[in-house]
């Protein structure tokens, strides 16, 4: 039997200003001695905790400048392994395997083969692959990918019409023509409670 007592603790000021904070090249570089400590972090992709790590960071600066604006932060606390749903790919450990026109294969590191239905071609170079567990069960794909932006075409408008909605009629538009109320309300009227 194991038992487990709780004490509260009381440093000073001095103590908890002095606490040491990780910086995230610390935490990077501590990543090999965390993969021989726990085992399962040897089935990760290694870029796949490093950013991870950067995301840990990005959200603690996030957190930081909403403390400064004033709004309420509350404690971070733990969360476990079923707490993830997402694995993101940054530039590197994936790759599309073409097997037809819209049945192919993406080919994750450390994971292996999986098969993906596609419904466009990816022209663009892809930068990053984030993989994510829908609350469905579902898995998805999210591709992210650099291109330029394509500007659309402006078609020429040969001629243009304004509708203006009124009280006297529904609609009336700058040609002249009208058109009426449909009058749908008027049956429930009688329903209606007044005064």
């Amino acid at each position: 039997m194991q038992l487990s007592y709780k004490f509260r603790l009381y440093p000073s000021l001095s103590k908890l200003k002095k606490q040491e904070k990780p910086d995230k090249l610390k935490l990077q570089s501590q990543l090999p001695k965390l993969k021989r400590k726990h085992p399962d972090l040897k089935d990760v992709y290694p870029k796949v905790l490093q950013y991870e790590v950067y995301r840990l960071f990005s959200n603690l600066r996030a957190l930081v400048r909403l403390k400064k604006k004033g709004r309420k932060i509350g404690g971070l606390r733990f969360k476990g392994r079923e707490w993830f749903k997402t694995i993101t790919y940054n530039q590197s450990g994936f790759k599309i395997v073409l097997n037809g026109r819209r049945c192919q294969t993406l080919h994750l590191s450390k994971i292996g083969d999986i098969p993906i239905r596609m419904h466009r071609n990816l022209a663009e170079r892809i930068k990053q692959v984030t993989i994510k567990r829908h609350r469905s069960g579902k898995w998805f794909a999210c591709f992210t990918v650099e291109g330029e932006a394509k500007q659309a075409r402006r078609k020429r408008i040969a001629k243009a019409v304004g509708i203006d909605l009124g009280v006297n009629h529904f609609a009336a538009d700058s040609e002249g023509r009208f058109v009426e109320h449909p009058r749908v309300f008027l049956g429930g009227k009688s329903c209606l409670k007044t005064g």
